[in-house]
């Protein structure tokens, strides 16, 4: 977005706790320089094209021969159309209460953003990122260009948008690990997963430790990265011998992009992606029980921990939001949890359309309003200036 695209706000143009990232005026990014940072500089149209198809293929195989030979989709109908009016109104309401959730990790990211503009600008990136083929960079294009609508620098909008996504991959790791412990806590054959509980923790552990100290000192980054590039690269050479990934360079980069944004606000943002991974759960457990009518219904240990290790699907990166590849492995732990296949299915796709569907239509919608009220403020501050 131009300079000429800012629209005028009674905000000043940075909140007072706004620093840049490196906690120096010298930090402050410009607008280039921001986008190029995200990685929504450009889109390789061949590659989008190539990612497209290899979705649509993949998509085909998963909801039309594997999720069959672990589901029902017949038997999934009609569990769905047996929902009493209850089950539905308690679906509706988790669905609402997610959708609510979901617009504070911006708000959790960002100094000085209102909860009005944190919802705008996640839902209108998840409507671009899930609703076209490797939507992905337009969907940070789009977080850049709204964040900075609303008076954010660049510096401190490329330093909110690469927070919010290194928390994301943070959570997606976490919740498998409070699956497997959920699990072995319902008792359910507790012995098989107490290995993977394990492992599971000292990963995450490991993970997490690598990354608090790359963001204690510049000096601890360049002794990872270092480290990093000499195991890497030395794979790679094994195969590609003209290959070689700038690792530590991207690790500073990273560093010097969110490391005073975390150092103050890791808490609530932390929190904040929690809260949204945890109220998406809600929504299946009121599927469930809405499909199960408490017959067959598993407990919330199980319940939970087969969503939460489902969630590992969305890891692999063909499909948006891990579609179809969370779902076979969702479908699939239930099942041998002793949920009826049906009933399974019918609590996946439920979970799915609440979910999805009302997070497409309101994301599509907060971008046309998001264009039209920067529209009608600059047309206001013209109009002021012209006074």
């Amino acid at each position: 977005m131009t300079t000429a695209e800012q629209p005028a706000d009674d905000r000043p143009a940075e909140a007072p706790d706004s620093a840049p990232a490196d906690g120096s005026a010298s930090g402050q990014l410009t607008d280039e320089e921001a986008r190029q940072s995200i990685g929504a500089g450009g889109i390789d149209r061949k590659k989008t094209i190539i990612g497209a198809i290899v979705a649509v293929v993949f998509l085909a195989i998963v909801f039309t021969r594997v999720i069959p030979q672990i589901g029902s989709y017949s038997e999934a109908a009609d569990y769905i159309s047996a929902m009493s009016a209850l089950a539905i109104a308690g679906l509706v309401a988790a669905t609402i209460w997610y959708l609510f959730v979901y617009g504070w990790p911006f708000v959790a990211a960002t100094p000085g953003l209102r909860y009005k503009e944190g919802f705008i600008v996640n839902q209108s990136a998840f409507a671009v990122s899930n609703g076209i083929p490797a939507g992905g960079a337009f969907g940070l294009g789009l977080q850049y260009a709204q964040l900075t609508s609303y008076q954010a620098t660049p510096t401190v909008a490329t330093a909110a948008i690469g927070a919010t996504g290194l928390w994301s991959v943070f959570v997606t790791l976490f919740l498998p690990v409070t699956g497997i412990l959920a699990l072995t806590l319902s008792g359910e054959a507790a012995g098989n997963y107490v290995l993977g509980a394990v492992i599971g923790v000292v990963v995450l552990v490991v993970v997490v430790g690598l990354f608090a100290i790359i963001l204690r000192s510049e000096s601890n980054a360049e002794k990872v990265g270092n480290w990093a590039d000499k195991v890497v690269n030395g794979v790679i050479h094994k195969f590609k011998k003209d290959t070689t990934l700038d690792i530590k360079g991207q690790i500073l980069k990273l560093r010097h992009d969110i490391v005073e944004l975390v150092a103050r606000r890791w808490h609530v943002i932390t929190l904040s992606q929690i809260a949204v991974s945890w109220s998406q759960f809600l929504i299946l457990y009121m599927a469930l029980l809405g499909v199960t009518k408490d017959v067959g219904m598993p407990t919330i240990w199980i319940a939970y921990g087969c969503w939460a290790i489902s969630q590992l699907g969305i890891m692999i990166p063909v499909t948006p939001g891990g579609l179809g590849t969370v779902d076979a492995v969702l479908i699939g732990l239930l099942t041998t949890f002793g949920v009826d296949n049906g009933a399974a299915t019918a609590a996946d796709l439920v979970w799915r359309a609440a979910s999805y569907i009302p997070q497409m239509a309101i994301g599509l919608i907060m971008i046309f309003y998001w264009r039209w009220d920067i529209n009608r403020r600059r047309r206001k501050a013209e109009k002021a200036a012209a006074a």
